[in-house]
């Protein structure tokens, strides 16, 4: 255990809860009060506890409570916060360079990068990147590439998705609120279908790969036409829209009806790649290749840096000039990136994601058999959730939800909502984070459900 708080930055930060005020804090409230005075309302805020210090699967914030942190940034802290690797190589090349734009003066570490995802991505054929900054920004250039390389123009999504912010991604996003609300008109040429949501199916969870492949190319065949459609865009492990798990072979039937018709098949693996789910990538479980995949959020320790992936062929379709961006693979980005790699690695993320799910999904299953409160607990690997339901009932009960949420976080764990009717609780645990404080932290949820 000492080497994994080694590597992962953990001694620097006492790896156990504490709650010393109420939370948030004195000190942590009048720091919101300069918040509202000087940042855009629209930039909300999860929890109004300001962070002086994190590591391990410890948050610890400027009164000095230290919480146990199932959310990881959403994601993105999967080698944990400050990892020795992350901090090491970003700090040399801190010394060295901090940008000189790679579309002008290349560097080193772009193409490192750029190489690692090719050995690290799903299938063994010749694969290009390009790198950028964000998972939104590698959507919608996924999306160009796609367009490009095929010469079409509709774009194929899934009920629940979720892909981003900017007006192509909202388009692609299902979910209104708070996302889409009032930021039309959006992009045209996306088009909806169906999503294998086991729980929700209407006939049940046993048809429900093939029923809901089968609406989803008749929907393709007759309302878009597929020779019209230059990609089809999924989550294998949807995150926003609730941690949806698509029932086992829908994957695999979309990404053959793709191929059968010449659509570029994009795994968004923004929030499920980098050995979240207990593989390198989610996609790796029904064995999918992706044509293009996108990746962000796990892939650099916390620093902004995001990529596309995929077939050389079509990753060198867009002429020269037309894929890029002024940071886009910034150098100390993409030093992170190799370090949190070489944790993965070293470590065996992977491994340890498969442990966590070890640990805690027979604990949220118990949890479920006691508390009619939740509906379903699903999810792979350290990328786990709960479906809150009216008892009785497949009806959403997000009030709850977000009083289950409110509960654990006065006791100091902190953990996210997310589901296309806000009545999922997620949790993304770094995967270095100590096997008690995962303990502890569901005996905090457990105490959590019983208030609720």
């Amino acid at each position: 255990m000492s080497s994994l708080t080694e590597l992962s930055g953990g001694p620097a930060l006492r790896q156990e809860r504490r709650v010393v005020t109420e939370i948030p804090g004195p000190k942590s409230r009048e720091l919101l009060a300069r918040k509202q005075a000087a940042v855009a309302n629209g930039v909300g805020t999860v929890l109004p506890v300001f962070v002086q210090r994190a590591g391990g699967g410890i948050v610890e914030d400027v009164d000095g409570n230290a919480l146990i942190d199932f959310g990881s940034g959403i994601a993105v802290t999967s080698v944990g916060n400050s990892a020795e690797a992350v901090v090491r190589r970003t700090t040399e090349q801190l010394t060295r360079f901090t940008h000189t734009c790679a579309m002008v003066t290349p560097y080193e570490g772009y193409v490192e990068v750029c190489e690692e995802l090719a050995r690290l991505t799903p299938g063994d054929h010749p694969k290009k990147s390009a790198l950028f900054n964000s998972g939104a920004e590698a959507v919608e250039n996924a999306v160009k590439i796609a367009r490009y390389a095929t010469g079409r123009q509709a774009v194929v999504v899934f009920e629940h998705g979720y892909h981003g912010r900017t007006n192509l991604t909202m388009a692609l996003t299902a979910k209104n609120m708070p996302y889409k609300h009032g930021f039309g008109p959006f992009a045209p040429e996306i088009y909806r279908v169906p999503v294998a949501y086991p729980y929700r199916w209407l006939t049940g969870p046993e048809n429900c790969a093939q029923e809901a492949a089968a609406q989803a190319i008749d929907l393709i065949t007759k309302d878009i036409g597929a020779e019209n459609v230059a990609a089809m865009l999924i989550e294998p492990l949807q995150g926003e829209g609730g941690f949806i798990e698509p029932a086992k072979g829908f994957l695999p039937r979309m990404a053959e009806f793709a191929e059968q018709h010449g659509i570029v098949f994009v795994a968004d693996e923004i929030q499920s790649g980098f050995c979240r789910t207990g593989q390198w990538f989610a996609s790796e479980d029904e064995g999918l290749v992706p044509d293009l995949i996108t990746t962000a959020k796990g892939i650099a320790g916390g620093l902004p840096l995001a990529a596309v992936t995929g077939r050389a062929e079509l990753m060198d379709a867009a002429h020269t000039g037309g894929l890029g961006g002024t940071y886009g693979g910034n150098p100390v980005a993409c030093a992170a990136a190799l370090g949190a790699i070489e944790t993965m690695r070293e470590l065996d993320l992977p491994a340890r994601a498969r442990r966590i799910e070890e640990i805690m999904k027979p604990r949220l299953r118990a949890l479920a058999d006691r508390f009619a409160l939740i509906g379903e607990v699903r999810g792979r690997g350290a990328m786990l959730a709960i479906e809150l339901v009216h008892p009785g009932t497949k009806e959403p009960a997000p009030e709850a939800t977000a009083a289950v949420a409110v509960a654990c976080h006065r006791a100091g764990l902190l953990v996210l909502t997310a589901g296309t009717y806000g009545n999922v609780l997620r949790f993304l645990p770094p995967l270095v984070i100590g096997e008690d404080l995962l303990t502890e932290g569901l005996d905090i949820l457990e105490g959590a459900l019983s208030e609720a």
